[in-house]
């Protein structure tokens, strides 16, 4: 049996027009390379000056201030609460970090150190007033 000329046709102009439909993507391809490879300079032939232009560093742990409590680090960027803190007794240091660092409750941290909880409460509370009058009076100066 022999092919229908008409459907050969179709099959032809179907054929012609996928070709050509690659061959202009195909040239689009390489003017679009051409076109970057003008206007684009590679990372490795930039000048050093350039480059440490376009570098970022992260400053990690960069002037901040290391406290312990009960096996936990904690580390504070700022240098006047970092003070501040330092002036506190270990004991209190200690509440204060469990508390406002790490998200403890009184309860945990008197469990943790043991202690009373109301004792927990009134060192936290007596030592935030101690640091507010410290910053504050620093903050002043």
């Amino acid at each position: 049996m022999k092919p229908d000329p008409k459907e050969e046709h179709k099959e032809h102009t179907f054929d012609t027009y996928c070709k050509r439909i690659l061959k202009n993507e195909s040239s689009d391809y390489h003017r679009r390379l051409n076109v970057l490879m003008k206007h684009e300079i590679p990372l490795s032939e930039l000048p050093q000056e350039i480059l440490q232009q376009l570098a970022v560093w992260d400053e990690y742990f960069k002037d901040t201030y290391r406290f312990e409590a009960k096996g936990f680090e904690i580390f504070i960027a700022d240098g006047l609460l970092a003070e501040a803190l330092k002036t506190l007794p270990q004991d209190r240091l200690e509440i204060v970090l469990l508390y406002y660092f790490l998200g403890m409750s009184d309860p945990e941290i008197a469990a943790h150190l043991n202690l009373v909880r109301r004792t927990v409460a009134y060192r936290r509370t007596s030592s935030l007033q101690e640091l507010k009058k410290y910053m504050e009076g620093k903050a002043d100066e």
